[in-house]
């Protein structure tokens, strides 16, 4: 509850809170506010924002179907009236499959966020807080994942399990783990021995709730910067999957997909693989920029600079 003599900014700001939701939303907010004094992080955050609302409105954004046929108006160039954007081979526009392009995108790096930094984080905090054996057997495993190529390895994955977005999703978790099984590992070898974590132990708490409660929070932080300079190799690893016709599908209208439609166009209609291009590059820029932001928001290491 905030006290009657106190607006929400005092409230937030304030030196001694009375309860852990306060204090959990001050940190909040001060993060906040560090991150507005970063130009480049705000544009960064900005060009996420309109990523998801773009995904969500699409069907209002866009003024055509995606996939329905109009070989009347194909190959038209960008500022044709009713396509600013031009239209592809088979007369359809791309700024609508632009749009609709953007919740397959949005899609996939949802599902990589919701899969592969959760695993990499168990196996990391496990391995690094027991130690021994079991970190041995962890990191060998982890070292046999970072062997290989994100890319090659997808391809591989994908080949066997057949093309389509779910086995491209799929194979992108796969090897998208072991980084951050790498970096939960360090930050665990660096808390473990911590008094606090002792304080917890002989309170008579077990491995699995010290390292839920309390070795993974740590850890978030670390993870979380990892994650956003990760999401622009995500979207490269399934614009790439796309482009070599085992992620997505035609007729669906994603971006690497439509890279690899309009490439035999490219000297003489070259808006057809151009803006999706764009589109990628414009994204993936975001995430780094917000990454970059994020890391000097979150790393205790860098709240000096």
């Amino acid at each position: 509850m905030i006290a009657p003599n106190l607006t929400w900014n005092q409230w937030l700001r304030d030196q001694n809170p009375t309860s852990r939701s306060q204090a959990r939303m001050a940190q909040a907010y001060l993060s906040w506010l560090r991150l507005k004094r970063n130009p480049l992080a705000m544009i960064g955050l900005g060009i996420t924002v309109a990523l998801i609302l773009m995904s969500i409105f699409a069907n209002v954004l866009a003024p055509y179907d995606p996939i329905t046929q109009n070989l009347a108006e194909r190959l038209q160039p960008p500022g044709t009236p009713g396509h600013w954007m031009g239209t592809d081979d088979f007369g359809r526009d791309i700024w609508t499959r632009i749009l609709y392009g953007s919740r397959i995108t949005l899609y996939i790096v949802l599902l990589v966020i919701l899969t592969a930094p959760v695993v990499g984080l168990i196996i990391g905090t496990v391995a690094g807080y027991f130690g021994g054996w079991i970190d041995q057997v962890l990191m060998r495993i982890t070292d046999i994942f970072l062997a290989f190529p994100k890319l090659i390895l997808a391809l591989a994955l994908v080949a066997v399990l057949g093309p389509g977005m779910v086995n491209a999703v799929l194979a992108i978790a796969i090897t998208s783990w072991p980084p951050y099984a790498r970096v939960a590992r360090a930050e665990t070898l660096t808390v473990r021995n911590s008094d606090y974590i002792a304080a917890v132990r002989l309170q008579g708490a077990g491995a699995v709730r010290v390292i839920w409660g309390h070795v993974m929070p740590m850890c978030l932080p670390s993870v979380i910067i990892r994650v956003t300079l990760d999401m622009a190799g995500v979207i490269l690893t399934a614009a790439g999957l796309g482009f070599l016709g085992l992620g997505v599908q035609p007729p669906q209208p994603e971006w690497g997909l439509m890279i690899s439609a309009g490439r035999k166009f490219l000297f003489e209609q070259w808006w057809v693989a151009t803006m999706p291009g764009l589109a990628i590059f414009v994204v993936s820029l975001g995430f780094n920029l917000m990454g970059d932001g994020l890391r000097d928001v979150l790393d205790p290491r860098s709240s000096g600079r």
